[in-house]
């Protein structure tokens, strides 16, 4: 099989920085990059890759000035020209754009007819009926992310409908076991502090509510086709099974290996194929897994989650914004640790729930939902 060219949105964040690192060792080229802003950062990418297309969504006309002043190239700006970065044939896609920003360009990439490897929790968490919509239309979608690569992986070859149920594994984060009272005193910085995985500041403080693993619900919903009665949520804190499938038979399969995250993207990149990688061997002697089962009273993110799923329509999607608002607010020091399901849990009582069919129906809902959380943490302040 010959490797298609690579998109990558959010280059200078973590999912693409590791992608930049698989695509290097694999010798795969890269068409565009794209970031939001043209910092020091993207000026090293622009000199490592003197072919790639360079676009930024944001940053001032100053530092766009300097960048085309510093590297004589062209510039991209914009959304239009994110959206013809992914739309272009023959490109594979790895959106890791933080927020629901990288919507637009899940929904252009499928409906380009491209392979989107989706790191962008966001696409089908806000707008899950509208991804499967562009997904329905000949693209090609392969999850990024640990747990839901481990279900893809666990799933080729087998017929449909012999899925039973899903188990997604959670490491538990910083603050297994620890009690309600203890979890109102977490600071910032206890907070994100991850035991075994090194990834952005949202993403972090997600893992230790657990609302991280809330919203993967949504997306193995959407991905997998799979109901949320057949999901369910287990904690694993040595993070070295990243999640399995229970079949029909009573057989189980899953994926395993030490938290490496340049893993899950190179077979998003590669896959059917499998490539070597430069990642360290894995040693079963002396590895002992644990399994557990969640506290929901104490951590509350997987039942609200459950429940935004089920009602459906724009629920997941105010679910989603108003976590992004209460974990800005918790990480600003405006409102405590516990607060944050408190603002999620307030916000979808408040915004009323309704389909949604267009990008513009989620970005409205999103719109009401973040207006909404944060009238609630200046309430709290």
């Amino acid at each position: 099989m010959s490797h298609h060219p690579l998109v990558v949105l959010g280059a200078t964040g973590s999912i693409g920085t590791q992608t930049l690192e698989v695509a290097d060792n694999l010798g795969l080229e890269v068409a565009a990059l794209v970031a939001r802003r043209p910092g020091q950062s993207m000026l090293a990418l622009a000199e490592r890759y003197p072919d790639a297309a360079i676009v930024v969504t944001g940053g001032s006309n100053e530092e766009r000035e300097d960048f085309v002043s510093h590297t004589r190239r062209d510039l991209g700006y914009g959304i239009e020209d994110v959206l013809a970065a992914v739309s272009q044939p023959g490109v594979v896609v790895v959106n890791g754009i933080v927020g629901a920003a990288g919507l637009q360009s899940s929904v252009a990439t499928l409906t380009a007819g491209n392979r989107l490897a989706l790191a962008n929790k966001e696409s089908l968490v806000a707008a899950g009926p509208v991804v499967k919509a562009a997904w329905s239309q000949g693209g090609e979608l392969i999850p990024v992310d640990s747990e839901h690569s481990a279900i893809y992986q666990s799933l080729v070859g087998e017929p449909a409908g012999s899925i039973r149920r899903l188990m997604l594994t959670a490491s538990g984060g910083p603050f297994r076991r620890w009690s309600r009272d203890q979890l109102d005193e977490v600071t910032p910085e206890q907070a994100l502090k991850h035991p075994n995985w090194d990834m952005g500041p949202r993403i972090t403080i997600d893992s230790a509510t657990l609302f991280n693993k809330g919203l993967e619900i949504i997306e193995a919903h959407y991905l997998f086709d799979v109901s949320y009665d057949d999901i369910e949520v287990v904690v694993h804190p040595q993070s070295i099974l990243h999640s399995a499938v229970e079949f029909t038979d009573g057989s189980w399969k899953g994926q395993l290996g030490y938290p490496d995250m340049r893993i899950p993207i190179q077979y998003a990149l590669t896959a059917p194929e499998r490539l070597a990688a430069p990642v360290e061997p894995f040693d079963f002697v002396g590895v002992t897994l644990q399994f557990e089962e969640v506290d929901r009273d104490v951590f509350p993110a997987i039942d609200l989650a459950f429940a935004a799923g089920r009602a459906g329509g724009s629920a997941p999607a105010v679910l989603n914004a108003a976590d992004e608002i209460a974990v800005e607010a918790f990480l600003q020091g405006r409102i405590g640790f516990t607060g944050i399901s408190r603002v999620v849990e307030l916000t979808l009582e408040q915004v009323p729930g309704h389909p949604v069919s267009t990008i513009e129906e989620v970005v409205e809902v999103d719109r009401e939902a973040r207006s909404v959380a944060a009238g609630m943490v200046s309430g709290a302040c």
